[in-house]
């Protein structure tokens, strides 16, 4: 095979490759969607089948700017989420943990209840500390 048959070869399966994510956004981008309906979401659905390339173009004309909006809101709210999870799972949410100073205010009480002694308390306030 000629290099320059593998240049084209190589090339046309790139433009492949990216035909294919572009459609796949675009199908994701429409079932996403939640100012738009079920019959809406079947025409752009039926358009991009039966006019792949217009389809594709006309959507991407009409709908781009408001994809990456919601691409961006998508993100937030994923980032948001994790966040919460990771402050429940860390023990921000009252389920043990918090900040340093929470943590001395338990230790105290502890030793004051003399459940933990002055000894503890204070190894466990260099471990928090340091």
């Amino acid at each position: 095979m000629p290099l320059l048959d593998l240049f084209w070869t190589m090339l046309w399966l790139f433009l492949f490759f990216l035909w294919i994510w572009l459609l796949i956004s675009l199908f994701s981008d429409i079932f996403r969607r939640d100012d738009i309906g079920g019959w809406g979401k079947a025409g752009w659905v039926f358009f991009l089948i039966v006019l792949p390339l217009l389809g594709a173009l006309i959507y991407l004309i009409a709908e781009g700017g408001d994809m990456a909006q919601r691409q961006v809101a998508d993100a937030k709210k994923m980032q948001a989420a994790q966040d919460e999870y990771i402050r429940s799972v860390a023990g921000g949410g009252g389920g043990g943990g918090g900040s340093t100073a929470d943590e001395l205010e338990k230790l105290a009480k502890l030793r004051d209840s003399g459940t933990i002694t002055a000894e503890e308390f204070a190894a466990q306030k260099a471990k928090l500390l340091g």
